[in-house]
């Protein structure tokens, strides 16, 4: 007698999720206005399985003021992209990375006055 083995199927790795450049060019000209004005000085960039975390640094050793994250799961939900802050609350979320990243006009209006 032959015995056939049933070996499980492969598992299949989830892609990891990244910002593509389209999203990195905009968040980067966010950034690149708050480190001219000397509010923001480093970033951080985190590609997780399920998100993309692009943190923002007033110093290197402190905690991150905002994180800009990607969730692609939530896509279809609340949107794919938040802003959230140091303290965890959600400032923005929504489908458009671009609507999300204007949560932070407001604070360019302040350091214009």
């Amino acid at each position: 007698m032959h015995s056939i083995s049933t070996a499980p199927p492969p598992r299949r790795h989830p892609e990891q999720v990244a910002f593509n450049r389209s999203e990195l060019t905009r968040i980067l000209g966010v950034y690149g206005h708050f480190v001219a004005a000397g509010e923001w000085r480093d970033y951080a960039i985190d590609y997780l399985e399920d998100a993309a975390v692009f943190s923002i640094f007033r110093k290197a050793s402190e905690v991150p003021l905002y994180r800009i994250e990607k969730r692609p799961r939530l896509a279809r939900k609340q949107g794919a992209y938040l802003i959230v802050s140091m303290t965890g609350a959600v400032l923005k979320r929504g489908h458009d990375l671009g609507q999300v990243l204007r949560v932070f006009d407001r604070q360019k209006l302040k350091l214009a006055t």
